[in-house]
Formats: structure tokens, C-alpha cells, sequence
């Protein structure tokens, strides 16, 4: 009880310290000159304003890894790069979110987050032929341009004016083609030397994770870590329904041990992917496989690992007679847990398997986990839903 009191002590002074630097955010005004800036790029490289001076236009997209809305414009996004490039049109991409200010669960549309690692992935994965900025560390781009979501469009003529600033397209979540190309159309007047129908528009997305909001993730944890932790036995019974997996839900299942130090190891990725994903209808169960008298052992490593049974998931466990999500096989009849659970697992520990509604098994894995792997694989299934 000390150590939590301690711990949420000291959290919240951190958020005092954020909430004092809140800043205030307005949209540039059409007509306005374009703000210098100095930024990263995921190759490498470092860009400012006048990286981009021989363009004839300049499409700065204010965007995220994390958000459908902006997932879903990637490929849009990388389209008009491609196919203005030699028309003049420079398209910059910019990440103004600060990763420390995301809860967990605005997590669950996406494998990655919103840090510049994170960013250098997508970017190779995306094959995108424009840069792609990070401003998640001090969001001075973000604020001085007035980034409100991601994607948020500002177009630039040649003197570096705005002439457009909102939506990219209303394509939305969807990541097929829009059926209005709002950028594209706006970047075709411009070119043509007329007038902008419409300079303004709504950018409809997830809202900038500006630093002052890492009080609300500040907050989300100290509630989860003030969650109780249960641990019960399980029997081959029980392991069958859960296998079978008779619910809507996506079920992560890992098997674990103590003495197993890539079961230690992995456990941190487990619960975060739990908690990315949890308000979509995925649960992780883990399953102990220590042996019965270490049942005390068991239950103080998972109250370490903080790994409670998510508010979000307790009303369907309940429903299914449950009262938990992580489980102590204390038999010995280890092949026939094995054989209701996933036939193909030869023993080793760890081992992780995914398991869609209807019992079929989408993902499994013998050893230490690639997080990215398991969260690709989720993300998968969570679009097939």
C-alpha cells in the first residue's frame, strides 16, 4: 500500500508539471506565411522550411501512427506524393503527437505507437517516398501551425502562403480510395493558377496528443495499478472452453513459468498488448504451468507484473462463470492440456497462441515473443471482425 501511495504521488506532481505548460493552439489563418521549423526525419535526416524551397507547392500533412483516420490516409497520402512529385508538389508528413500522452487503448487500431522509432518502421513498411517529421518531443511545429488532428492538410504556395488548411480527403477510416480527393483537387486549382473553391475544411480525425494531456495516460495508470489481481486453478475443462472460445472476443493465450526467463521477459509486451487492445474485444489469459506448491509464487510474480482482469473485459468473463484471466495449471496431465489448447504446441515454454471467435488458432508462437508480431496479428484479426 506504501509503494502505491508513493507511486501515485509521485505521478501526480508529473502532472502538475505538464498541466503548467498547456499551450494554446490556433489554426494559421489562409494567407498566413508558413513557420519556420527544424525537424527529424525517419531517414535520418534533418529538415527545415527551406529544405523544400524549389517546390511550387508545399502539402504539409500533420499526422500519426496510431489513429485509423490517419492509417487509412497513408497510402493516399503516398499517392499524391508519387504522382505530384514532378509537377512541383513537395508533401511533407509530420508526427506532432507526444507518445507519453496516448492511453493505452488509443492504441488498439494500430501495431505501432507514436514514437520515432515506431515511425522509422512504418515509413520502411509503407515504402513512403515522402519524408516523414517527428515533433512529438517539444510539438513546436505542431502549435505554431495549429495541428488539431491527425491528418490535418495545410497547402502552401510558392511564396509559402497558406492557401488550404483541413481535411486530406473523406476517406476517413476507410483504406480504399476517397470519393472526394479534397488535397488533390485544391493542389490542381493551385497548379492551374485558380481560385481555391474552398480553403478551409474540417479535419475530421483523432485531436493532436498535445504534452499536457499525459495527465489523463498519468491518471489511466494509476488506476490500473490499483486494480486487484487474481490468480485460479484451471482444469482441462475449463481449458477446452476457453480453446473453443465460444464468444466474439479475440483471445491471446500464453503459457508460463516462474523459471522460464523469456515467460519473464515477454510478460511486459503481454500486458501491453492486453491493454492496447482491450476495449476491442481481446482478452489475454495467461496460464502458469509452475508447479501447485508455487502457487503463492505465482500470484505475487502476476501482482509484480500487474496484470488485473480489465474492467473492460470482466462483464463478458463473468457472463462465461469466470471471475479471472489468469489461470494455475496445478495437474499433471500437461499433454492433454496441450492437446485441447493448441494440438501443434510440442512444449516449450513460452508459448502463445491467438485464438479467433469460433476456436480457430490465427497466431501461435514457441519462445520469447516479438511484440510487433503479436500486435500485427491482433490488428489483423480485429479488421477481419
Amino acid at each position: 500500500m506504501i509503494k502505491y501511495v508513493l507511486y501515485a504521488s509521485a505521478i501526480m506532481l508529473q502532472v502538475a508539471s505538464v498541466n503548467a505548460a498547456q499551450p494554446k493552439v490556433k489554426t494559421l489563418e489562409i494567407g498566413a506565411k508558413a513557420p519556420a521549423f527544424s525537424l527529424s526525419g525517419t531517414d535520418g535526416k534533418t529538415y527545415t522550411l527551406d529544405s523544400f524551397k524549389q517546390a511550387k507547392l508545399l502539402v504539409l500533412v500533420f499526422t500519426s501512427n496510431h489513429c485509423p483516420d490517419a492509417r487509412a490516409a497513408r497510402q493516399r497520402i503516398n499517392t499524391v506524393a508519387k504522382n505530384y512529385k514532378e509537377k512541383g508538389v513537395q508533401v511533407v508528413a509530420i508526427s506532432g503527437n507526444d507518445p507519453k500522452a496516448l492511453l493505452h487503448w488509443e492504441l488498439g487500431y494500430s501495431v505501432y505507437g507514436d514514437g520515432f522509432d515506431a515511425m522509422k518502421e512504418v515509413s520502411k513498411e509503407e515504402k513512403f517516398v515522402h519524408p516523414y517529421l517527428y515533433d512529438g518531443d517539444k510539438q513546436a511545429a505542431s502549435t505554431v501551425y495549429g495541428a488539431l488532428a491527425t491528418p490535418h492538410t495545410f497547402i502552401f504556395d510558392q511564396q509559402r502562403k497558406l492557401i488550404y488548411h483541413g481535411r486530406f480527403d473523406n476517406g476517413r477510416r476507410n483504406p480504399g480510395p476517397a470519393t472526394d480527393n479534397t488535397v488533390q483537387d485544391t493542389i490542381d486549382l493551385a497548379l492551374a493558377g485558380k481560385a481555391i473553391k474552398e480553403p478551409i475544411t474540417r479535419p475530421f480525425g483523432c485531436s493532436t496528443k498535445w504534452s499536457w494531456k499525459r495527465d489523463w495516460a498519468t491518471k489511466a495508470e494509476v488506476e490500473w495499478q490499483a486494480l486487484p489481481v487474481a490468480v485460479d486453478p484451471l482444469d482441462i475443462a475449463t481449458a477446452k472452453k476457453l480453446a473453443a472460445n465460444k464468444t466474439e472476443k479475440i483471445r491471446v493465450i500464453n503459457f508460463w513459468s516462474t523459471s522460464c526467463g523469456p515467460c519473464v521477459a515477454e510478460f511486459p509486451d503481454l500486458i501491453d498488448a492486453y491493454r492496447r487492445y482491450q476495449r476491442r474485444g481481446v482478452e489475454l489469459i495467461t496460464v502458469s504451468l509452475d508447479p501447485a506448491k508455487d502457487k503463492d509464487k505465482v500470484l505475487a510474480f502476476l501482482k509484480k507484473e500487474q496484470l488485473p482482469l480489465s474492467p473492460h473485459s470482466k462483464k463478458s468473463v463473468v457472463a462465461e462463470g469466470r471471475s479471472t484471466n489468469n489461470y494455475h495449471f496445478q495437474e499433471q496431465d500437461f499433454d492433454g492440456l496441450a492437446d485441447v489448447i493448441d494440438k501443434k504446441w510440442t512444449g516449450p515454454m513460452p508459448h502463445t497462441v491467438v485464438i479467433a471467435p469460433g476456436g480457430k488458432i490465427v497466431f501461435r508462437h514457441t519462445g520469447q515473443l516479438d511484440p510487433v508480431e503479436l500486435r500485427r496479428a491482433i490488428v489483423k484479426q480485429l479488421e477481419i471482425k
